[in-house]
């Protein structure tokens, strides 16, 4: 990285300054890049290695015309091939830091297991359910319970599975786990396979209708889509196949 550009925002920089974060990434190179849940990392040819968290609405943008700087910017990298790497974050809501080992380092060592890359068995799951007293839908956005599980992929996947989002997780029973787990691999595997274009997921999922809290939302087969709160985050859910 011969170059490091950051922006002087205290918010998104977390317990680094960015003029420390531009120094520990100059002059070094990125060996791998990782993933857990919705945290990213790169792996450089030496300690410490930055860490990334979008936020609602980060992104990164490559380019190599230094005029293309998106708005918004955070952190821009120069790599030596002349490809220009920003991170925006326009509500800063997501997160840079530097950590020796991101694995052992808070939040990330805080979470659950990946369902895209470690997807637990479902007797493991069906057991950490058992102890779970809350809505299944707030225990599938606990990043401590499964990392990476967004909002509308919690609503997805309890549609499919043909689950009432309001149900405590402890209350689904041995053949309700096991159709919860065969829905989360298969939405994540489709929703990755597609690189995340929606307008290549299924025209069945109620991805499609559930934006907006339409009073009229309709599911594809015509069944009334409702808009409840649980776990503090918008559900949509359909009471005619969620049980």
């Amino acid at each position: 990285m011969p170059g490091i550009a950051t922006a002087p925002d205290p918010i998104v920089f977390e317990g680094v300054t960015p003029r420390r974060f531009g120094a520990a990434l100059r002059g070094r190179r990125v060996l791998a890049v990782r993933r857990k849940g919705k945290h990213l990392w790169l792996e450089l040819d030496r300690r410490p290695w930055p860490t990334f968290h979008f936020g609602m609405g980060g992104d990164f943008h490559v380019y190599e015309n230094p005029g293309e700087r998106p708005r918004y910017w955070k952190l821009e990298i120069l790599t030596d091939r002349g490809v220009r790497l920003a991170m925006t974050n326009p509500r800063r809501l997501g997160r840079i830091r530097l950590f020796p080992e991101p694995t052992l380092s808070p939040p990330i060592h805080r979470l659950g297991p990946d369902p895209y890359l470690d997807l637990p068995s479902s007797r493991m799951l069906a057991g950490w359910l058992a102890r779970r007293p809350g809505p299944i839908k707030a225990v599938l956005l606990d990043q401590g319970f499964l990392a990476g599980v967004g909002n509308w992929i919690a609503d997805e996947v309890l549609f499919q599975a043909r689950l009432d989002p309001r149900r405590p997780g402890r209350s689904l029973t041995a053949a309700e786990v096991g159709r919860l787990r065969r829905c989360l691999a298969r939405i994540l595997t489709r929703a990755v396979a597609v690189d995340a274009d929606a307008e290549r997921f299924p025209r069945g999922w109620l991805f499609h209708r559930r934006w907006g809290r339409n009073p009229a939302a309709r599911t594809a087969a015509g069944e009334r889509i409702v808009f409840d709160t649980i776990g503090g985050r918008t559900t949509a859910w359909v009471p005619a196949v969620q049980r």
